[in-house]
């Protein structure tokens, strides 16, 4: 009988002791995963901010930023600019598409001024820019990768930032578009009135997703930005932050290049309107470019002048294209109180010559847009656009005809 009790009695406190030592460890256990817990926060700062959402270690050592862009647009009769009198009337159809899909991821590894970025089409599955920029001085910068070539400020503004649907029909002849290599750029004396960006390019001159040249010529591209009242101006199509001090510049770039492409878009190179696909070396092309840019008080304006000779060396031909638009935007209800705020009026008049050596050769485009800003601006808009073109020809009758569009930009 005492022989079961004292057995009864270590069974007991043997059991005890397992209980204390499980409790004990649960406590443990969890105090850890607290700890870890603290930690990670204490690590890692995660936000969404204005490029979608953002980790950003506490040490600022290395920043991420992952943002997705969809564009829904619906458009009548179809949706692309005119390049002809058949185009004008080719087709009665309505279309409804998601016009743009994008997924965009950046930030900066190992020191803030070792930054990257890349963004890819989900809708056509395209890798559009994949880049890594070392920004330590306002003055010098290095670019390496692919992206959209510094040119004009058309096409460099975002899509989800322009003050019209799409961008106008000169953006179709004279745009660099997409292009891999190199660029040093900088901006000087900022803050005074010789306040200056510079832009110099090295590329390869073939388009996007195109990683070698077609013979030893490279594409060359300067540009040169004076921000003459001492501020610059910002990279979107409206002036949503209601500038308080007049902002201005007046820009000017060139570039050369010689590949078997008269013409670059988001599918790489291609040829324009009358011009045969090419051979290694067959286009020599030079070209220019002025713009103007203006922000004040609501009020945005830009405009660019674009000219663009084509030296076609298999046919020993040489084509002079000329092109230019002028585009202004209002938030009126600075005047008008009735007018509701988030309500922005733009117009835009482009003007193309395809060969400036035919008379009556020229394809114009009036356009009118009505932008309405649902909180955060440009990530959240709905756009409605009425466009007419003109198209004048020496050899067909004159043509003309409307489009419109209404489209609805969100970034998440």
């Amino acid at each position: 009988m005492l022989a079961n009790r004292f057995l009864f009695k270590k069974i007991s406190v043997f059991f005890t002791l397992l209980c204390i030592l499980f409790i004990s460890s649960i406590n443990v256990i969890n105090a850890q995963e607290k700890q870890q817990d603290a930690l990670s926060k204490d690590k890692i700062d995660i936000r969404y901010t204005n490029k979608g959402f953002q980790f950003k270690t506490l040490d600022n050592k290395h920043l991420l930023h992952i943002e997705s862009r969809l564009q829904f647009r619906f458009a009548t009769p179809g949706d692309q600019n005119p390049l002809n009198f058949d185009d004008i009337y080719a087709t009665d159809n309505t279309v409804f598409k998601i016009n743009r899909a994008r997924l965009k991821v950046g930030g900066h590894a190992f020191k803030p001024y070792m930054k990257y970025y890349f963004e890819y089409e989900l809708a056509q599955g395209n890798l559009l820019d994949f880049r890594l920029m070392f920004t330590k001085w306002k003055a010098f910068n290095i670019k390496v990768g692919q992206w959209k070539t510094y040119y004009n400020r058309e096409r460099v503004i975002s899509s989800g930032k322009q003050q019209l649907a799409e961008r106008s029909i000169i953006t179709r002849p004279f745009t660099l578009d997409r292009q891999q290599g190199i660029e040093f750029y900088g901006h000087l004396f900022e803050g005074s009135l010789a306040d200056l960006n510079y832009h110099v390019s090295v590329l390869t001159g073939t388009g996007r997703g195109a990683a070698e040249n077609d013979d030893n010529n490279l594409m060359y591209v300067g540009r040169l930005q004076w921000n003459f009242l001492g501020r610059s101006v910002g990279m979107s199509g409206s002036d949503l932050d209601f500038t308080q001090k007049p902002t201005a510049l007046l820009a000017f770039a060139g570039a050369t290049n010689t590949s078997p492409y008269t013409r670059f878009s988001q599918d790489g190179g291609g040829q324009l309107e009358g011009f045969e696909e090419g051979v290694s070396g067959q286009y020599k092309v030079n070209q220019m470019m002025l713009e103007t840019a203006f922000k004040y008080k609501g009020f945005s304006w830009q405009s660019e002048i674009h000219t663009k000779n084509i030296d076609d060396r298999v046919n020993n031909q040489i084509t002079k294209l000329r092109g230019s638009y002028f585009q202004a935007g209002y938030f009126f209800s600075n005047a008008l109180g009735f007018i509701p705020k988030p309500l922005e009026i733009a117009g835009r008049f482009a003007s193309y010559n395809p060969n400036a050596d035919v008379s009556r050769n020229l394809e114009q485009e009036y356009a009118l847009a009505f932008n309405w800003f649902f909180k955060g601006g440009h990530r959240n808009k709905l756009t409605a656009e009425v466009t007419y073109f003109e198209l004048e020809s020496e050899a067909l009758a004159d043509s003309s005809g409307l489009r419109f569009r209404i489209q609805w930009d969100i970034s998440l």
